[in-house]
């Protein structure tokens, strides 16, 4: 592999609120994917309100065309979302939906992508369905959900006020799902390479 090859990993996520706890975690594990080398692109909440998806019209504002052009240009993607009511919330779903303009890509969907799952609530019982709902979605997208998911109670303090993690085990796991996302890419990469 060309060791200027460096994969796009997106971080897709966070809540209306800026600096909500998902948009942080994803920016910690964001910031282990560039610390490995990595190009990384962020959607947060903001950029994430976009209309209900709709199949039957083809037209799509900016920010719909934003997110579909990062989806198709990247290697990775991890993804964050608060646990609202047993699930992720609505707008990231709805945000997954527009993968439904890539189906008929050369790579369908998330074909050949591996997804980070991140889920974040006051909560362990919502954390444990947000997330098996998230790499449901996920492989229903033809990702491939790396094999190590995250989830962080907020009912305990995740930054001190400065901005450093408070949860030392939850810093590590981020990073690790990090890890898994950015190996699957230069993977994949060193595959492709082999068989062209």
């Amino acid at each position: 592999m060309s060791t200027n090859y460096r994969p796009l990993i997106l971080g897709l996520g966070g809540t209306t609120r800026p600096s909500s706890s998902s948009e942080r975690a994803l920016r910690l594990a964001l910031a282990s994917a560039e610390a490995a080398g990595c190009e990384v692109a962020l959607l947060t909440g903001l950029h994430l309100q976009l209309p209900i998806y709709d199949p039957s019209i083809p037209d799509r504002t900016a920010g719909a065309r934003k997110l579909i052009e990062l989806l198709r240009r990247c290697n990775g993607l991890i993804i964050a979302s608060p646990g609202y009511h047993g699930s992720m919330s609505g707008m990231m779903k709805n945000a997954l939906d527009y993968i439904e303009d890539m189906r008929d890509d050369a790579l369908p969907y998330l074909e050949g992508r591996a997804v980070g799952c991140i889920a974040c609530a006051a909560g362990w019982q919502a954390i444990g369905t947000t997330i098996t709902t998230m790499r449901s979605v996920v492989h229903a997208l033809r990702g491939w959900p790396a094999p190590i998911s995250v989830g962080l109670n907020t009912a305990s303090p995740l930054l001190d006020e400065a901005g450093r993690p408070v949860d030392s085990p939850g810093l590590t796991q981020l990073d690790l799902l990090a890890c898994q996302v950015v190996e699957f890419a230069q993977m994949r990469q060193n595959f492709r390479r082999r068989v062209a």
